[in-house]
């Protein structure tokens, strides 16, 4: 059993690396609140490592599970914590899968731990997967984004802890699209893998206060809640632009791509490519059947775009990469002026309806059909986001 946590410090470095040495619990919670800087849950191991001893744990994990410059299975193994399973999301454990890329079950090089994969034959952890475990912990950056598929995998992770009475941790991490509100909230009727419950395209909130919020509004099925624990993050606020450390999946290289990202996730559900297979994913958009200007991309097999939209093919569009990221709001302007761009509109909606998916509602692909501007677009939304806020407030961690 790893040693107690009197015994316990964390000493930043200059280069952020995690030490760890002898000291008392006081002088750890100290370093923690006087270091300078965002710090994230993970961070936080004076909190975490006294709701752990003497328990089996899984983690749902990826690589942006870093404490410090070290990542948090081997964070929590090096202190002999019983790490019994990992479970992993969709693009994997180490976040090289494709986007809807199958992710099978496997056992940890490194580790040698289980790895069970919920983006794969299943989403959600059996009571099998749960029979020896204690107590879960979620660990994944987030981009704010409902459709970003993280945030569905730990929405059914906290049916699972429910179902099996099983204690589940947050470590919160910034969202780093949490300075505005924005986009349709979505319908029952179009919930899927890219949209669970009934929050808004951006949502404003961390994953802790998103399960606060799950709990909160008894959106689990039955009425559930589960038993719940959220390490919040210190010196954070949603005003903050924050840069994330690690690429959150592959085609999400930079910051400027995670800020246009609620606003082109769209194009995944019609004929418009998105850059991916480029070295600028979610940074361009362009098709072969458009054409507006002489910029162009050429998408091909790359690893985390194995068979990118149009690759192969010359995508004449737009490039985004200097876009102005300062602007709070989903970007309608870009969908707008494609549609009208494409050469044939009828072949614009893909036929398998992701579009409606990933907007939560039918409401959007009617009125782009039908003409409407961005303003009257974005006043349809106006209701439903004015009480979705006011039901936000009650779940807010941070300012």
């Amino acid at each position: 059993m790893f040693a107690p946590m009197a015994k316990i410090k964390l000493t930043i470095t200059f280069f952020g690396l995690l030490l760890l040495t002898s000291c008392n619990a006081q002088s750890v919670s100290t370093i923690q609140k006087t270091k300078t800087g965002i710090v994230c849950g993970a961070e936080r191991l004076e909190e975490l490592l006294p709701l752990l001893q003497g328990k089996n744990v899984a983690l749902l994990i990826n690589q942006t599970s870093m404490v410090g410059e070290t990542h948090l299975a081997d964070t929590l193994l090096s202190l002999h914590v019983q790490i019994k399973k990992i479970f992993a999301p969709e693009h994997g454990f180490r976040g090289s899968a494709d986007a809807g890329e199958h992710v099978r079950d496997s056992v940890d090089a490194k580790t040698k731990i289980k790895i069970i994969s919920l983006y794969g034959d299943k989403k959600k952890p059996s009571n099998e997967d749960l029979k020896n475990i204690d107590v879960v912990i979620f660990d994944i950056q987030d981009v704010g984004a409902r459709f970003y598929t993280f945030i569905s995998t730990f929405h059914y992770l906290m049916e699972a802890c429910a179902e099996n009475s099983k204690e589940l941790i947050v470590l919160d991490r910034p969202n780093p699209n949490s300075w505005y509100i924005d986009g349709p909230v979505l319908k029952k009727e179009y919930q899927s893998f890219v949209g669970v419950d009934p929050i808004p395209v951006v949502h404003g909130l961390t994953v802790g206060e998103y399960a606060q919020m799950v709990n909160g509004e008894r959106w689990l099925p039955k009425k559930d809640t589960c038993k719940l624990t959220v390490i919040h993050c210190l010196n954070y606020d949603h005003s903050n632009h924050y840069v994330l450390p690690v690429k959150p999946s592959p085609n999400l290289p930079n910051a400027n791509a995670i800020y246009l990202y609620p606003s082109l996730c769209f194009f995944e559900g019609t004929d418009i490519s998105v850059g991916r297979g480029t070295d600028f994913p979610f940074q361009q958009i362009g098709s072969p059947n458009m054409r507006v200007s002489n910029f162009s991309f050429h998408p091909e097999s790359k690893p985390g775009a194995k068979n990118p939209p149009h690759v192969n093919q010359i995508c004449f569009g737009f490039d985004l990469s200097n876009a102005d990221p300062s602007i709070p709001g989903i970007n309608l302007s870009y969908l707008l002026k494609a549609y009208s761009a494409i050469n044939d509109t009828s072949k614009f909606f893909l036929p398998t309806g992701f579009f409606d998916k990933l907007a939560g509602t039918n409401e959007l692909r009617q009125q782009i059909i039908a003409g409407k501007s961005e303003a009257e677009i974005k006043a349809s939304w106006k209701k439903d986001l004015d009480l979705y806020k006011e039901k936000r407030k009650k779940y807010l961690l941070y300012k």
